[in-house]
């Protein structure tokens, strides 16, 4: 297959690279293939059996490093959003709809088009922390140097540490773990799924906080009260309590993930588009952590340090 002979569409964070010819998607990625193109299309086989409408595959040439998927066109939620007249409660309310239904996904195995098996991962705490530690790794060397540098790292390891051993839920549900507006696709027949390659089993709250805490698209508190009473209420067996002490860290500590990332796209892949959305990141981090003592020891290191630097 030409790609050059096909419509290149604009990429996301990861290594692929997407190309849409006239009644599908090509999914194009050299490196993490197997993650990005095999897993990829496992895990949308267990969503598709789930009736979750998830991009099926078509054909696949492995080994030149591409699948061939349904094509869903380009209207996302959030291009949808950009509507100011839009309903937007119809919407997050249908969304809920669609995480529940992933929350009682209860397959972990699939069979994948090389005829291997996958089994979807748990999401571990070490996988939690390491996530939260791109934050450290990336974000803090280009601010802080010498003892400060080393201090700071020292610290904030030891409180995303003691955070994560405040997870108090311990069922595990599927995650897609990418779980935002601009992931959810609009097609005549609802709402389809895609990016579902780093799904795993988890925290509950952990895609309700990407979806509410969403770096991409700023809304209000009476919106974010509003999806997150919405899956409350759709759930009722839920510990409200527990549940709330997870969604408020797990959003903190995504937040942190996301800063870390955006910031090696930008270093390591010269990716700078996603740095635009670093301050608000911040923001989200600053309103959840003020609500919850839980907290205490991280808003001290946010104030003496990071006060001038979250708007970079």
């Amino acid at each position: 297959m030409n790609l050059n002979n096909l419509k290149k569409l604009s990429g996301d964070a990861s290594f692929r690279n997407f190309y849409r010819s006239k009644s599908s998607i090509i999914v194009y990625c050299e490196k993490n293939k197997k993650s990005n193109l095999l897993e990829y299309d496992a895990i949308n086989k267990i969503l598709i059996k789930k009736e979750v409408l998830a991009p099926f595959l078509i054909s696949q040439n492995y080994k030149k490093n591409y699948i061939e998927i349904q094509d869903f066109g380009d209207l996302t939620v959030f291009k949808k959003f950009k509507n100011k007249s839009i309903n937007k409660k119809i919407y997050y309310k249908e969304i809920i709809d669609l995480l529940i239904k992933l929350k009682n996904i209860k397959i972990k195995k699939q069979t994948t088009f090389l005829n291997t098996k996958y089994r979807i991962p748990s999401y571990t705490q070490k996988m939690l922390l390491d996530e939260s530690n791109l934050f450290i790794d990336w974000y803090l060397p280009k601010y802080f140097k010498g003892k400060t540098h080393q201090s700071l790292k020292k610290k904030l390891k030891i409180i995303f540490k003691n955070l994560l051993k405040n997870i108090s839920l311990t069922e595990k549900v599927f995650v897609h773990r990418d779980f935002h507006i601009s992931n959810i696709m609009i097609t005549k027949n609802g709402l389809a799924l895609i990016d579902s390659q780093d799904a795993v089993f988890g925290n509950a709250a952990y895609d309700l906080a990407s979806l509410i805490d969403d770096v991409r698209l700023r809304t209000n508190i009476q919106t974010k009260n509003f999806i997150y009473d919405e899956y409350i209420k759709k759930n009722k067996n839920l510990d409200h309590k527990n549940f709330k002490n997870d969604f408020e860290i797990l959003s903190v500590l995504r937040n942190f993930k996301i800063i870390g990332i955006f910031t090696r796209l930008s270093v390591r892949d010269k990716k700078n588009k996603y740095l635009k959305l670093i301050p608000y990141a911040w923001e989200l981090i600053y309103s959840r952590s003020a609500k919850s003592p839980i907290f205490k020891d991280l808003n001290y290191i946010l104030t003496k340090y990071f006060d001038k630097k979250k708007e970079n």
